[in-house]
């Protein structure tokens, strides 16, 4: 089992030769406008998942996977050469998530801000159904004289 860090640094040149590859050595017309977003290695290293995003439609996601399953000995080749590691991983490569659930993240901020806009709008008019302070305080004594009585000498200095 190797240092997690080794295989840190593995999955962060990996990510850079793959997408260096992609750009230079793959001439797949099925490829379309590709980044390479993330790579992990396995502890063992034996294993790289790439993990990669297409601008485009599902169509042109499904021609990059294509294109992408074609060049994976390539790609391997290159990243065993690129490397120089004793055992080169095998590749596997994923669609990355990360734009769709940004969007969807994004998406239900702006509905949430919507709906906090209209319950601002419904409380600017609004007026408490009971009692404005609806909190019990204590009886205040508004007789001052009842006061000065409690004190000894307090009519005296009035």
């Amino acid at each position: 089992m190797a240092d997690p860090a080794r295989a840190r640094k593995l999955a962060d040149r990996i990510k850079v030769v793959v997408a260096e590859a992609l750009d230079r050595r793959v001439k797949d017309p099925r490829l379309g406008f590709i980044t390479v977003t993330d790579a992990r290695v396995t502890n063992d290293l034996q294993h790289a998942t790439v993990f990669y995003t297409v601008y485009g439609d599902d169509e042109a996601r499904a021609g990059t996977a294509r294109a992408l399953e074609s060049a994976r000995g390539i790609l391997r080749a290159e990243v065993g050469r690129r490397t120089g590691i004793r055992l080169t991983p095998t590749l596997e490569f994923a669609l990355d998530a990360v734009p769709e659930t940004a969007a969807a993240m994004t998406e239900l901020l702006s509905r949430a801000a919507a709906q906090d806009a209209a319950v601002a709008a419904l409380a600017a008019g609004a007026q408490y159904a009971g009692e404005p302070d609806p909190y019990r305080k204590p009886v205040e004594d508004d007789d001052e004289d009842a006061a000065d009585e409690d004190v000894p000498g307090g009519a005296e200095r009035a």
